[in-house]
């Protein structure tokens, strides 16, 4: 159990790199304090615009990516027969840094991007699946939380079913461990994004629009 709860504190460290905070502090602002309060890429790209928000979202999936391969390069050689486990429990605590950020008095954000770090972490495949998730739920409703939520229904049926086909080459009590996190993680998500689930179920939930003619055709209507 220690080496888990390590990788879990590695990930941890990782996930406190808060890209939206930071680069809101450049440019003189506190992003917790503007838009939604929150400190993740759809925020920074309402508040500070695309470039924020195209920055915000890599570093926040690449801090989740490294995170992965410096696990890998420390553990792999001792622990080959259950690395990929171990990079979730170092995805795991990079989503909760990034959430749950101490120093920022655990205000951080929702962990989408993040998220998305950790699949393309874990599988390839899973990330093409997760890409067309979140592009095709979104197209169709012009709701990123609508997609973010998709993205975790996704990986949650994914992990299982890639699991259950070997791919991830675990025995049965490590894919178990796995689905626990991936459940924990799906459950983490929906509770983070409760308010937004209450605002869609009221009708009343942001629409965030990239190209110039929707946003025309919004405010026309």
């Amino acid at each position: 159990m220690l080496i888990r709860f390590i990788c879990l504190i590695i990930g941890y460290v990782f996930g406190l790199f808060q890209t939206s905070y930071l680069y809101g502090r450049l440019h003189g602002i506190d992003i917790r304090e503007y838009g939604s309060g929150n400190a993740g890429t759809t925020n920074a790209l309402r508040t500070l615009g695309k470039k924020a928000g195209a920055i915000t979202f890599l570093g926040d999936c690449f801090k989740c990516i490294f995170a992965a391969v410096f696990i890998y390069l420390i553990f792999h050689n001792s622990y080959g027969d259950m690395i990929k486990l171990l990079q979730v429990y170092g995805a795991c605590g990079v989503i909760l840094g990034h959430n749950f950020p101490f120093y920022l008095k655990f205000k951080g954000g929702k962990g989408i991007a993040a998220t998305a770090g950790m699949i393309c972490s874990i599988n390839w495949l899973m990330t093409v699946f997760a890409f067309f998730t979140f592009v095709i739920a979104y197209g169709l409703t012009n709701y990123v939380s609508v997609g973010s939520l998709m993205i975790y229904v996704g990986f949650m049926i994914e992990v299982v079913i890639f699991g259950q086909m070997g791919v991830f080459h675990l025995s049965q009590a490590h894919l178990n461990e796995m689905y626990i996190i991936a459940a924990f993680l799906t459950i983490l998500a929906f509770w983070k994004h409760r308010q937004n689930i209450k605002r869609l179920m009221e009708g009343t939930e942001n629409k965030t629009y990239l190209l110039k003619k929707q946003e025309k055709e919004k405010k026309d209507e």
